[in-house]
């Protein structure tokens, strides 16, 4: 558990607005005595809408979400100095030359990035993809998206394209500015020049005035407007953290020396960090992808669908029993079952139970529980053997951060499956991470290395035997 204390006026307070795909949170904090102070001041549910048969976001709700927060934090006495926002990847909005936004925020998890995957390819086929910008194949990868709107024409009124956190940065401040971390999961950030590949944003004809100058964590966003600031009450500095959640999650794993982590929540992503983007073909063959890092770094890293399949199955049986019952009745029933979990119909299948019991047979709720988590720890003993086998590195260690580091019987089925020491925390990896980038943006850290000690003193983080 995190350890919190009530937070001195005196001190500069930032606030990291951390958006996943099932909720948001709003957590501010400190530094006292070299400790990180943190506080939750608000929590929201998101989720995917559906209208016509599509999935989007509902960015204005979200940013309406993003104000209450601000404000409950101010209402708690605790009104930040700074605030940055970290989302998922990959999706963005698009904007007119008055910045309206054109349409909605469409969600990954909607198909029309697979559908035109052939048509993409057949610009610029996927091994020369890879080998620009290192990143794994996902129908729902941002060039697919933006191929969609090419095709479609959504993309011809287009002045501005920002990956959802820039944009809601900008509804904050009224400047827009494109981070890096977030931008490199598009696919079409080059991983020599850490720029946007002039290439693959011609021959897929995208307009070049849509992607400009990458910005790294760490940088002044700008002030809240004054639109802002009568909403909220107050005025605060907007400063970039990594704005891919994972990205940001990463920089609070207690990691040492390119040790694996295991970013556990709706998406499992497991990787490690390296100098450099691993683009060669063993890589593509084992779909890695090479995210970005603060200081031009690299995540080596592989999505895995992760704890999206047991929320699924919660939400489908109205939310009777809570996760950690499902994962104590789950305990009570293990079995031999496997799920091959890179199998696109538990991506976004309109029965998350039907297709488990298409692929093992009617299961009661446990044993089906059981079925999602067991197979989940073997996909990461896959996972951690084509890491090792491409970054040409073992350990003996796994690092699990975030949300689904909470639930014990996964990180035992891990431990097993993989024959590694499992440590585990901090549960809120990715304010974490968000809050940290800030801190260095301001100097008040000196470096990621400082950061992550200050985060092993103000965290608990335990093995798992």
């Amino acid at each position: 558990m995190e350890k919190k204390s009530s937070l001195s006026v005196s001190q500069k307070r930032y606030l990291a607005v951390d958006i996943g795909a099932s909720s948001g949170r709003h957590i501010v904090a400190s530094l006292e005595n070299g400790k990180l102070m943190m506080r939750e001041v608000y929590r929201f549910k998101n989720g995917v809408t559906e209208k016509d048969g599509r999935l989007y976001w509902d960015a204005d709700r979200l940013f309406g979400e993003i104000l209450r927060g601000l404000k409950a934090a101010d209402e708690a006495g605790l009104r930040p100095d700074y605030v940055g926002i970290d989302t998922w990847a990959v999706d963005y909005a698009l904007l007119t030359e008055k910045d309206e936004p054109i349409g909605g925020v469409f969600a990954y998890r909607d198909g029309r990035g697979a559908a035109v995957k052939e048509a993409t390819h057949a610009v610029t086929d996927f091994p020369t993809l890879y080998r620009k910008t290192g990143i794994q194949y996902a129908p729902f990868n941002t060039l697919y998206q933006l191929f969609d709107d090419k095709r479609t024409g959504r993309l011809d009124r287009a002045h501005s394209f920002l990956m959802l956190p820039d944009y809601f940065h900008f509804r904050l401040t009224g400047v827009k500015k494109q981070e890096y971390t977030n931008a490199t999961s598009t696919g079409m950030v080059n991983a020599l020049t850490h720029r946007w590949d002039e290439e693959i944003v011609e021959k897929h004809g995208f307009p070049k005035y849509l992607f400009g100058e990458l910005s790294q964590p760490g940088t002044v966003v700008g002030h809240f407007t004054p639109a802002i600031r009568k909403a909220v009450g107050y005025d605060a500095t907007v400063i970039l953290p990594a704005t891919h959640d994972t990205a940001s999650a990463v920089l609070a794993a207690p990691v040492t020396d390119g040790a694996p982590y295991l970013s556990s929540g709706t998406w499992s992503l497991l990787g490690a960090e390296v100098p450099a983007a691993h683009t060669e073909e063993r890589a593509m063959q084992y779909n890695y992808s090479n995210e970005g890092s603060v200081n031009y770094a690299f995540r080596c890293q592989k999505n895995i669908i992760g704890l999206w399949m047991i929320q699924e199955v919660r939400k489908e049986l109205g939310e009777k029993y809570s996760f950690a019952e499902l994962a104590e009745m789950a305990r009570k029933e293990p079995n031999d079952d496997l799920l091959d979990l890179s199998d696109s119909r538990y991506l976004a299948p309109k029965s998350m139970i039907g297709e488990i019991q298409a692929a093992v047979g009617k299961r009661s709720v446990g044993a089906l529980a059981y079925t999602v988590f067991r197979s989940l720890a073997r996909s990461y003993k896959t996972a951690l053997e084509e890491l090792e086998a491409v970054i040409g590195k073992g350990s003996d260690t796994l690092h699990v951060i975030g949300g689904g580091c909470q639930n014990a019987l996964l990180n035992e089925l891990t431990a097993r499956e993989t024959g590694k020491k499992i440590t585990v925390g901090p549960v809120e990896a990715t304010a974490i991470g968000n809050l940290i980038a800030q801190m260095i943006g301001t100097g008040e850290i000196a470096s990621l290395r400082e950061a992550r000690e200050i985060v092993k003193t103000s965290f608990d983080i335990t093995e798992v035997n």
